[in-house]
């Protein structure tokens, strides 16, 4: 039999301090418990293990604690953020099927060991998971120790022990008898580290070898002092660091094979994690998370002609595989209607109530097909958004197991119907709780309509000057490939890490600055601080920001260009945390501009059919709304004047009249603006600013005694944020930050950083998200052809007839300027062209 033994403890710790914090939507931490399922998962499809013990160490003294009182005394308590997760996993893996094992007064080392053991006496083979090297002593030709590392999982047989080290697995007790262990406060013999140990047991074979022969001219004076002074400790530690095999637990192998456990509470149990990509992995149908209740069969109806009363629509999969959209009507009894494209745009505006779940595609049909889509009311993918922002996806089953709502009826032909309108009703209470409403009922709903619009009309393109571009950048980089090969002598293959890491610091003999475990790290930071050693770094700079520029824009923008020679792309209401909106195929958001070259590519979005592109761009709009939240005098009259807020702040900072700064301290002035605004920390700001971290220091703490209501806001945001557990901005969206409460430091101070940079960038993505609505709804309430195209950041595109430039140009400036009243003005910076380029 083939037994895997996993070290629970050992691995548990990787999986919480190897995964970024997660948490739930209501603040429970759950890193631990999904990073240790990846690894069972992973160890499971790698080996197929005919049977699985989870071995855990338990709170109890063990027989080494009370042989030696400082055996583990040095070391650390289980932090309360993992502690929480512990009886949640357990219980988890016990309804998994999975067996877990523990004795008091005995470690899981000594469970793995007496499970290996037994399992070769009954002719078996054993896989021992765990990160812990005190296991490598077990191995032999029935066990293989399976060792979790930072970047990967070492298949440690005898094989790999001998080479490695020069000792056999047993012989590993002997080494760390003498070199002892830190980490258990194993004290082993003084002076003696790891490279002596190993060449003491290397040529004396054990302890009481190198005893044996404490005279042998191998051995060094003071070694020799220092192993007659502390034998009674190396005894001891041999004793401490030796695994026993005669733990009293079960060790039939057999009956660590997996049962069936509790599909139905690991699935609910999952749902109510927010795990469910697992519950796939696992095989775990959502469905039967949900506790029983008499259900009515109901059968798919066709879609009647007149509706009236509230309708529940979503799009899902059908039992049979395809998919389908449907609506539910719960009242006077259950109903469940199939929707006709054909009749869909009559459902949208009649005088029906529709709330949807993705309401986003039913706008889109009922726009193409005329209509506004009036009647939609509530979309319950938006809600379930605003209410826990980090999840990595929206979908009706998962989210009916994970708010506990019961089916009321089932549906032959649907499997999500009977849960539709429960769920819908849920998720409009919650927003209701935490005082969302608003946003989903004037921001988000109707923005829906509006990237709907968005997505159906387009932007046109010049397809024929894009594919110039590309013969353009394709000649050049066949130049600086060329000219990269001369300079380093030969020809190889530059996409490869390796091979490039070869040429510069092997051939070319630049200075390594870090190493992967697949050789020399040649990322965009690396090669950056390599520009003043070679010109070469240079060219292979241009030659992966010209291949880029093909590959991904270029080559992408000519697939993406539809029959009508336009791109429509797709944006996301429901995946930045802050609020902001996304673009996908493809990503029109992240057009180059910061480069003449990138920036090029927007000479290529062009007005169609003679109209202009009229393009309005918030000014500095985040630091706006920075003055406005902090109250801070000062800056609110810098942008109340009209004055430039970098050059008012260099004057400020440096105590000198604004026509005396320069532009080097406008710049540093610029940095720090929007370093505080973003969280940053003096060790950010000095690479920015191209000084040493304690002239960062300065600049920072000068900033903050000139402009101290800023300080003061930001200490605010985070002892608020750590008290409610999330902060707000000033629309009342909200954002959970469960890495304030870490008791990591890097991983607290990220959460700190978001505390104070949320609020202003999720500010103005909601500022943007309004104006584009009211924009949207003025075009239409005026009657004009001028259609939105592009929300881009702090800007917005829109395609004119030559007759209504100048009153759509004065419609964005007054629409987004008025959008929101603060104490410092929201200002419009609008262009025109024929292209992007030229309207910008």
């Amino acid at each position: 039999m083939k037994l895997l033994v996993l070290d629970g403890n050992s691995l548990v710790n990787r999986a919480f301090f190897g995964i970024k914090v997660l948490t739930t939507k209501d603040g429970r931490y759950t890193n631990a418990i999904y990073g240790f399922q990846n690894i069972l998962l992973n160890l499971l499809s790698a080996h197929k293990p005919d049977a699985v013990a989870i071995a855990w160490d338990e709170k109890a003294p063990t027989f080494r604690h009370n042989a030696y009182d400082g055996y583990k005394a040095t070391r650390h308590g289980m932090p309360q953020e993992l502690a929480e997760q512990m009886p949640v996993l357990k219980q988890l893996l016990a309804d998994l099927g999975f067996a877990q094992v523990s004795k008091a007064g005995w470690e899981a080392d000594d469970i793995l060991g007496t499970l290996a053991a037994a399992n070769e006496a009954q002719g078996g083979a054993t896989l021992l998971a765990t990160g812990d090297r005190d296991s490598l002593q077990l191995v032999d030709k029935a066990t293989t120790v399976l060792l979790a590392t930072n970047r990967e999982t070492l298949t440690m047989d005898e094989d790999a022990i001998r080479e490695k080290y020069g000792v056999t697995p047993p012989q590993l007790i002997e080494v760390k008898s003498l070199m002892g262990d830190s980490s258990d406060n194993i004290p082993g013999v003084a002076g003696i580290g790891e490279k002596t140990a190993l060449s003491l047991v290397q040529k004396f074979g054990s302890l009481a070898g190198v005893y044996e022969n404490i005279d042998d001219k191998a051995i060094k004076p003071k070694q020799r002092e220092n192993l007659l002074n502390h034998r009674q400790e190396a005894e001891m530690s041999r004793m401490l660091g030796t695994i026993r095999k005669d733990a009293p637990i079960e060790t039939d192998s057999a009956a660590y094979a997996r049962t069936a456990g509790d599909p139905s509470a690991a699935a609910q149990l999952l749902a109510d994690l927010e795990m469910h990509k697992l519950a796939e992995r696992w095989g775990l149908d959502e469905t039967a998370a949900q506790p029983e209740t008499p259900l009515a069969e109901v059968e798919a109806q066709p879609l009647p002609l007149a509706f009236d009363g509230r309708y529940f629509v979503a799009q899902v999969a059908a039992k049979d595989g395809s998919g389908a959209w449907f609506a539910v009507q719960t009242q006077p009894e259950p109903a469940v209607f199939c929707l006709d494209d054909a009749l869909l745009p009559a459902l949208l505006d009649s005088g029906a109530e529709v709330w949807a779940f993705d309401a986003k595609p039913l706008y889109r049909r009922a726009l193409a097909a005329g209509g506004v889509g009036r009647a939609l009311r509530f979309d319950g993918k938006l809600a379930a958004y605003l209410l826990n922002p980090s999840a990595s996806k929206y979908e009706v089953v998962p989210l009916a197991a994970e708010y506990g709502v019961r089916p009321a009826f089932a549906c032959a032909e649907f499997a999500d119907a009977g849960v539709l309108e429960t769920l819908l009703e849920t998720l409009r209470q919650k927003l209701d709780e935490q005082g969302m409403a608003a946003l989903h009922d004037e921001m988000e709903l109707p923005l829906a309509r509006v990237l709907a619009d968005m997505e159906r009309i387009g932007f046109a393109v010049d397809a024929e000057g894009i594919r110039q571009f590309g013969v353009e950048l394709k000649e050049e980089l066949e130049a600086l490939l060329a000219r990269i090969y001369d300079e380093v002598g030969y020809t190889f293959n530059l996409n490869s890490p390796k091979q490039l890491g070869e040429a510069l610091f092997d051939k070319l003999g630049l200075p390594p600055r870090k190493k992967t475990k697949s050789g020399y790290s040649t990322d965009a930071e690396t090669l950056e601080s390599l520009r003043p050693y070679s010109p070469v770094v240079d060219d292979i700079l241009k030659y992966r920001t010209y291949q880029k520029l093909n590959s991904t824009y270029v080559e992408g923008l000519l697939k993406a260009i539809g029959p009508d020679g336009r791109i429509h792309s797709t944006f996301i209401q429901t995946e930045a945390r802050t609020g902001r909106i996304s673009s996908t195929e493809p990503n029109l958001q992240n057009i180059p501009i910061r480069t003449e070259l990138g920036s090029r590519l927007r000479g290529y979005f062009v007005a169609d059919g003679g109209r202009t592109l009229v393009d309005a761009d918030y000014s500095q709009i985040e630091l706006r709304i920075l003055a406005h939240i902090t109250g801070d005098e000062a800056m609110q009259h810098a942008f109340q004047s009209g004055a430039d807020i970098h050059r008012s702040t260099a004057a400020k900072i440096y105590g000198i009249p604004q026509e005396a700064v320069t532009h080097e301290l406008r710049t540093s002035a610029k940095a720090i603006n929007f370093g505080i605004m973003y969280g940053k920390g003096a060790f950010s700001l000095s690479r920015d600013l191209g000084v040493t971290v304690k002239e960062a220091e300065a600049f920072l703490k000068t900033y903050l005694n000139t402009f101290p209501k800023v300080d003061g806001y930001m200490k605010d945001c985070i002892a608020h944020a750590r008290e409610t557990g999330y902060v707000s901005t000033l629309f009342g969206r909200r954002r959970p930050l469960p890495e304030l409460a870490s008791s990591n430091f890097q991983v607290r101070a990220s959460g700190e950083r978001m505390a104070r940079n949320t609020p202003i960038q999720g500010t103005a993505a909601d500022i943007i998200k309004l104006a584009m609505v009211h924009v949207w709804q003025s075009l239409r309430d005026e009657g004009l052809q001028a259609r939105l195209l592009l929300q881009v950041h702090d800007e917005l595109i829109v395609e004119a007839p030559a007759g209504e430039v100048e009153r759509v140009k004065a419609l964005l400036k007054e629409k987004m300027e008025q959008v929101v009243r603060y104490s410092v003005p929201l200002t419009v910076d609008v262009g025109t062209g024929k292209t992007w380029l030229e309207a910008h």
